[in-house]
């Protein structure tokens, strides 16, 4: 019996290959290359790397189809592909930013604390002299 559970799911994954978007064995054998010699890939693995391959071929081809072009020049993939060939430069620039943020957020904080220390009593005469303003205006054009 326990042979018909494997010979089953066989057929299973037989069924998986047919929707890859590529040949299993030449995935694999890249993985193979690029992982250590003591790297053991399970099928999932095998079949979840196929799909995410094809995912990024199919997100590449719909910016080249976002082009007004007929004709898929090497630069237009080049742009295509940045974000795919250039993730350790994004990422690095993302912790820049993200660093340059809070810098930007500490500076605010510390401005608030000073307006709210230095500028407190400004703020009551500056309400008064927006109320007598006001008052004037009214007056004004009671008068007219």
């Amino acid at each position: 019996m326990p042979e018909d559970e494997i010979f089953d799911e066989e057929e299973i994954v037989d069924e998986d290959d047919e929707k890859l978007p590529f040949a299993k064995a030449e995935v694999v054998r890249l993985m193979k290359e690029n992982l250590d010699d003591d790297k053991m890939i399970r099928e999932r693995v095998k079949v979840e790397m196929n799909k995410f391959l094809g995912d990024v071929l199919k997100n590449v081809c719909k910016q080249l189809n976002d082009y007004p072009y007929t004709t898929i020049e090497y630069e237009m993939l080049k742009e295509s592909t940045y974000p795919y060939t250039n993730i350790e430069r994004i990422n690095q620039e993302k912790e820049r930013i993200l660093l340059h943020l809070e810098a930007i957020k500490a500076d605010c904080n510390a401005l608030a604390m000073d307006v709210q220390k230095t500028l407190k009593l400004k703020d009551v005469v500056e309400e008064d002299t927006f109320t007598n303003f006001s008052a004037s205006l009214d007056d004004e054009e009671e008068g007219e």
